[in-house]
């Protein structure tokens, strides 16, 4: 079996190491769930939540010491808008309508009569019902994946993937536990859009796997192992120009964007990364593993001549 591919770094000879390192990152990342759990956002816990039109630039601690002056000081509002116009503010409580009218007229006196909001309330039932659906969405979409790659490929880049894309969803909410960043929508998006690049670049490798796999015949695992080595390096320029592309744009997004996409853009920073990591080192020396319990064919014997 001969590539021309310089095998630079030994991946699938390291594989343990990554291996490790993965599953110490997701014990941490369970402890942290067990512990602290989600920083949820109102959107999957019973609260108010209330968007404000100012009429006029404002700036975060603003906003905060008027509310403090109402009397709501453990409040801190989302700024936004084109011109930081528009604010948002969270509750973790129910706020009944006097309240919610005590909240606008602070600021109305603070910044004049053209100030509007609009009142969002979730109750305990439907936080909990979008909870569960977040929970569907995330399991439908690995089950969908798994089932095309299955289709597409076979079992073994089937299960090697989904396990790869998992966890890369599970490293997204775990950083969001450890370092406790609120878990909103758009985090759930974030997540989705992951598994999505996440699977794409595992395509691309088990593609070339596939391609190579077809010219060339394998005898031992050291020969099996080159050829995954080999898959790597050959689309090792084309996943990192893409990852890249992607991690230049979101990047900006979370620097320059509106504080309210800060979360979904630092979600799918991470997600990106671990994307890239899991499927150099952990999905193709996944399938490896797997493959390299195949028994071979054994040849026809050649029929004697007459």
């Amino acid at each position: 079996m001969n590539f021309d591919t310089k095998i630079r770094y030994d991946f699938v000879k390291n594989r343990n190491k990554y291996f490790i390192f993965s599953i110490g990152l997701t014990l941490v990342g369970i402890i942290s769930l067990i512990l602290f759990q989600l920083n949820l956002g109102v959107d999957f816990k019973a609260g108010t939540n209330i968007d404000v039109s100012i009429g006029q630039s404002v700036t975060q601690q603003d906003i905060k010491t008027t509310l403090d002056e109402a009397g709501f000081p453990d409040e801190t509002p989302t700024i936004g808008g084109a011109n930081n116009d528009r604010a948002t503010i969270r509750f973790n409580d129910i706020l009944d309508q006097e309240q919610s009218a005590k909240v606008l007229e602070a600021l109305k006196a603070k910044y004049g009569e053209d100030v509007s909001s609009e009142v969002n309330v979730v109750s305990p039932d439907l936080a909990r019902e979008l909870g569960i659906k977040t929970i569907w969405a995330i399991l439908i979409a690995s089950l969908g994946i798994m089932l095309y790659v299955m289709i597409r490929f076979e079992w073994r880049f089937a299960l090697a993937s989904n396990i790869s894309i998992l966890y890369d969803s599970f490293v997204v909410i775990a950083i969001f536990s450890i370092f406790r960043f609120e878990v909103d929508l758009p985090f759930i998006a974030a997540v989705l859009t992951t598994l999505g690049y996440s699977i794409n670049d595992k395509i691309v490798i088990f593609d070339r796997i596939r391609e190579n796999l077809r010219f060339s015949q394998h005898k031992n695992e050291e020969q099996l192992a080159h050829l995954v080595n080999a898959s790597i390096w050959q689309t090792m320029a084309r996943n990192l120009y893409t990852v890249l592309t992607v991690v230049i744009v979101t990047v900006c997004i979370f620097f320059l964007g509106s504080p309210s996409i800060k979360m979904f853009s630092l979600a799918l920073l991470v997600g990106l990364v671990s994307g890239a990591y899991s499927t150099i080192f952990i999905a193709s020396p996944l399938w490896f593993l797997l493959k390299r319990k195949e028994k071979q064919k054994p040849k026809a014997a050649a029929k004697p001549t007459p």
